[in-house]
């Protein structure tokens, strides 16, 4: 009986256990799915605003009696633009005008069936091959094409392509008008990859004082993840200079624009150098390795100037307040003693290279930024 009761026991505390884990999960979940909603709210109001607009158009100017390609060719357009928006939607609109087009001329000629369906398809999505079109157009001409067969006639000849291209010419002027989000948001994900990046450091920092080992493999796991940081940054800025380039209503922006985007490559360096210190770091907390404080003195200095240039981003400026700071930095931090330590030594060799790809955040140059901080003499 004693050892069924400890069984009985056991079996509790594992079910509590799993319990735990799965609210845990459930609230994580909800927590990602939250976030995910609310990164795309603004373009899925865009989309519900398009179909309704293309809608009313339809029905009301052109007099059509149900218009359905009109407000689904509007949510097709801005559905599948997210990230390189002005592009996608372009392709998504040929996409979907010719397989409407080809769908209503071959029911007009051909009526509608099983091997209408199979013809149209490979009419629509061979012509879009031909255009030199990529998979998403293709695919959208061949979708388009077999629901035009399947689905009854317009009010007239070419009624649903007719309002296929309203949909599709809305949602173009949306596209360009209202991006995805504001056009400060590069520089709000900016902000965001510099202010992970000063956090990884701080973290660092205590692991290395803690010389806790599973601290420094967080830490490190951490600095990893701050590669999708860079990725939602990469697909914001080239989204946001599409569309300063081809709205006639943001161009004055552009300059402001284009620096941003070249923002994008020394912050991928930063980010790498990051992980690089990161690791090293776990390596010198693995074997009890002490690192000189005047390292980590100047780590929590990087640190903060990493919040300062993420502040002024933040705020839908270049940084370039910081540019003096750093370079005093990288002067009064020159000729700190080396350690017969490698891990150390690396991790000083990073920070120096942090402090170089800051300033290129400051707009300077690569060539200019290295010639800025002197070599150890």
């Amino acid at each position: 009986m004693g050892v069924d009761r400890f069984s009985l026991q056991r079996l509790a505390l594992h079910a509590f256990d799993l319990s735990e884990r799965s609210f845990r999960f459930s609230r994580a979940a909800q927590r990602r799915g939250f976030a995910r909603w609310r990164n795309r709210i603004w373009m899925i109001a865009q989309q519900a605003l398009a179909a309704g607009l293309a809608w009313l158009f339809a029905q009301q100017v052109l007099g059509h009696s149900m218009p359905v390609f009109a407000a689904i060719a509007a949510i097709l357009t801005l559905g599948s633009s997210f990230g390189q928006r002005l592009s996608r939607a372009a392709e998504v609109a040929v996409g979907v005008a010719l397989g409407v087009f080809l769908g209503d001329v071959f029911v007009l000629l051909f009526d509608r069936g099983w091997w209408q369906i199979v013809v149209v398809v490979l009419i629509a999505m061979s012509i879009a091959i031909f255009l030199r079109a990529r998979d998403l157009m293709v695919t959208q001409a061949g979708v388009q094409a077999v629901v035009v067969v399947v689905m009854p006639l317009g009010d007239t000849v070419f009624t649903r392509w007719i309002d296929a291209l309203i949909g599709c010419s809305l949602a173009l002027i949306i596209a360009l008008v209202a991006p995805t989000g504001p056009l400060r948001k590069p520089s709000d994900l900016a902000a965001g990859v510099l202010n992970e990046c000063a956090a990884v450091l701080d973290q660092v920092h205590r692991s290395l004082d803690e010389r806790d080992p599973e601290a420094g493999d967080r830490v490190l796991e951490r600095a990893r993840q701050v590669s999708d940081r860079m990725q939602g940054l990469d697909e914001a800025a080239a989204e946001g200079l599409a569309v300063v380039r081809y709205s006639p209503f943001l161009r004055r922006r552009r300059s402001h624009m284009v620096d941003l985007v070249a923002l994008t490559e020394p912050l991928d360096r930063l980010t790498r150098n990051v992980r690089v210190l990161a690791r090293r770091a776990a390596v010198a907390v693995w074997h009890h390795e002490v690192v000189p404080e005047s390292y980590l003195d100047l780590m929590d200095l990087v640190a903060a100037e990493m919040k300062s240039s993420a502040a002024q981003l933040a705020a839908g400026e270049l940084p370039i307040d910081t540019r003096a700071r750093v370079i005093d930095l990288g002067a009064t931090h020159s000729n700190l003693e080396l350690v017969d330590k490698i891990s150390s030594v690396v991790i000083l060799a990073q920070l120096r290279s942090i402090l170089v790809d800051l300033l290129e955040v400051t707009g300077m140059t690569y060539a200019d930024a290295r010639d800025a901080l002197p070599d150890r003499h």
